[in-house]
């Protein structure tokens, strides 16, 4: 039988012993059986699995918030602007503040975010743009992955060391080369991700122009990447700013403020929040205790606003 007879001309139509019902594509399907019922089996263990799993993250959230409203409760009681201003109290003395803590953990973070952030970068642009398959680039990249993990109290240890011992005295350079090795890895791995994620067709439109590898990589890929890369600063000094442990074998701690004759000095004890905390939590002083208070509710506010710039930042890059 030859293909023409199954053709059919633009005027012809559809026999009529046709019935519509054998052109509808909903034809033999049982449209009650697709409602949903708890009386099926699959339906049952998906409804039960969606409560176990809500159920269970209002469970992890609980602490989170009860921490949160206890500081609010407790620490909100003692804010004021002396707080920020004063320095803190002797044992027996009355209000008192933070002013120098504050002071010196920015001074800090700061000191270890000039250290971390350009080395971070710079192993990042040669991981993902230089030598992307390099032994060295696996090298660093396994070892920043182990650092992610690495205990802070160790990077105290190290900056003591190499720190404390030689300069013979505890110091804020030391506190912020302590914190700059917690901050490196971070840096270095979302920045690595950021390059990447730079369209090839960039890199390839900068080479057709006749670009050079550094012009590429700093006319480039570093504007391009800029959001992702800022989002891993900001996840660092978060964590940086909270630790506690590393500034105890390399800052210590001060009650005054960080100068000396008038100017500012890196080389002294310096204070800082988590380490404040730390002294006045245990303390069997009520106004010291309400100060830890107030301490601990501004460093978690100090946090909280990093990571959701941090967030801001990543959510950009994506939207770009």
């Amino acid at each position: 039988m030859s293909s023409e007879s199954f053709a059919m001309g633009p005027d012809e139509k559809i026999p009529a012993s046709s019935s519509s019902s054998d052109l509808d594509p909903f034809k033999g399907i049982q449209f009650p059986e697709l409602e949903m019922s708890l009386r099926r089996p699959r339906t049952f263990f998906s409804f039960l699995m969606g409560g176990i799993v809500c159920i269970m993250t209002l469970m992890a959230l609980v602490p989170l918030f009860s921490v949160v409203l206890m500081l609010l409760w407790r620490g909100g009681q003692k804010l004021s602007l002396a707080l920020f201003t004063q320095l803190p109290p002797a044992a027996l003395e009355e209000g008192g503040g933070f002013g120098n803590a504050i002071l010196g953990t920015a001074v800090m973070v700061g000191i270890a975010a000039l250290i971390a952030v350009p080395l971070g970068i710079v192993c990042a642009i040669f991981m993902a743009e230089i030598a992307p398959g390099s032994r060295l680039a696996h090298s660093v990249r396994f070892a920043a992955k182990v650092l992610t993990g690495f205990p802070s109290i160790l990077a105290g240890v190290f900056a003591y060391g190499a720190i404390v011992l030689i300069t013979g005295g505890f110091s804020a350079l030391a506190g912020g080369v302590a914190l700059s090795i917690l901050m490196l890895p971070t840096v270095i791995l979302t920045s690595e991700e950021a390059i990447r994620m730079v369209p090839s067709k960039m890199r390839e439109a900068a080479v057709g122009m006749g670009a050079t590898q550094a012009q590429i990589v700093w006319m480039v890929l570093l504007p391009t990447a800029m959001p992702g890369i800022l989002t891993g600063v900001m996840l660092a000094i978060a964590r940086a700013a909270g630790e506690t442990a590393p500034l105890l074998f390399t800052a210590l701690f001060s009650n005054y403020w960080l100068t000396s004759g008038g100017r500012p000095d890196v080389m002294q004890p310096t204070a800082s929040l988590a380490v404040l905390i730390y002294n006045f939590s245990g303390m069997p002083f009520q106004n010291q205790v309400e100060l830890a208070w107030a301490a601990a509710l501004v460093l978690v506010l100090m946090v909280l606003i990093t990571n959701i710039v941090g967030q801001t930042l990543s959510r950009h890059q994506h939207i770009n």
